[in-house]
């Protein structure tokens, strides 16, 4: 078996009916990585997510973790997989060391119990009954249950949803504790920072197939930086320069009228410079002036934009 890969899916597709969920795809996710799953809802990741719990038998194609068919052979991954899905199903009335306790009795070896707790950040609300937690300890608790075997592959399916921002840096840190200990890591999250911020590598799925893929890195790159400013209001468009090439898309945020450049390659600084003296010619401002590089945001934001429009 080939160690270095924990997950291997070649041309999975998945159907309901006359309707293909998952139309081919392939991907692979390295020992000790973390692989962010990414797309617009309806876009497969809930449905290859199943595949690859084995929850799902393959329509065509192959699926394999850690080595074996999650489906046909679930007596022996499932021991070493743990899934945090969108919605855990708690018993309200449960305190949350008892609601641990009684998962522990389904758990090959698990931790123990004020470990697990003290994991998930719940120490405190040990004997808080689950009724009682909010939204994002309800989803931390849901984390520390995925855990609790300590598990080589870690599935979490939208783990912060619910979550303040204190609650979310936390659990992030929780997650990146989990890679560094040597387990492999699938996430699906629409928080596309979260990906940003934790992702070894990711692929963006749209309508079941796989878009772009790679490190955050590769997958923007080629998307261009941007630079955009109110547009002067004694400035006509055409008057605008063109910056690396680039002329200027214009659109209307809250009445006011912006002017965006999309540079590619090493264009930002040089089509800043252009901007800021063509600016000190003509003797206009530049209000509101952002320069940026391409964020995973607007690989997503194109991605589901080119799929409407086909």
């Amino acid at each position: 078996m080939d160690t270095s890969t924990a997950i291997r899916v070649e041309g999975l597709r998945q159907r309901y009916g006359d309707f293909e969920a998952v139309a081919g795809i392939s991907f692979e996710v390295r020992t000790g990585e973390l692989f962010a799953l990414l797309g617009t809802n309806g876009a497969g990741k809930t449905t290859t997510l199943e595949a690859l719990e084995g929850h799902r038998a393959v329509h065509e194609g192959t699926v394999r973790v850690l080595g074996r068919d999650p489906h046909r052979e679930r007596r022996a991954v499932r021991p070493r997989i743990g899934i945090m899905l969108q919605e855990g199903g708690f018993f309200a009335d449960l305190t949350v060391a008892e609601t641990v306790d009684h998962w522990r009795g389904f758990t090959p070896a698990p931790r123990g119990r004020d470990e697990a707790v003290a994991l998930a950040g719940l120490t405190e609300k040990a004997g808080v009954r689950v009724r009682q937690l909010s939204g994002g300890q309800k989803r931390r608790l849901d984390l520390a249950l995925a855990l609790l075997g300590r598990p080589a592959v870690l599935f979490l399916d939208e783990p912060t949803a619910g979550m303040d921002p204190e609650a979310r840096h936390t659990t992030w840190k929780i997650v990146r504790d989990v890679v560094a200990s040597g387990a492999t890591v699938v996430l699906t999250t629409h928080y596309l920072e979260e990906a940003e911020r934790l992702a070894d590598r990711l692929a963006i799925l749209h309508r079941g197939r796989i878009k772009t893929s790679g490190t955050v890195g590769d997958v923007v790159a080629g998307y261009g930086d941007r630079i955009s400013f109110q547009l002067p209001g004694r400035v006509r468009v055409a008057e605008l320069p063109a910056l690396g090439g680039a002329r200027a898309d214009i659109t209307v945020d809250g009445g006011r009228t912006v002017a965006s450049y999309t540079v590619t390659g090493t264009g930002l600084q040089a089509g800043l410079y252009d901007l800021l003296r063509w600016a000190e010619e003509e003797r206009v401002p530049l209000d509101g002036l952002q320069a940026r590089s391409a964020s995973l945001e607007d690989v997503f934001l194109r991605t589901a934009a080119e799929g409407t429009t086909r």
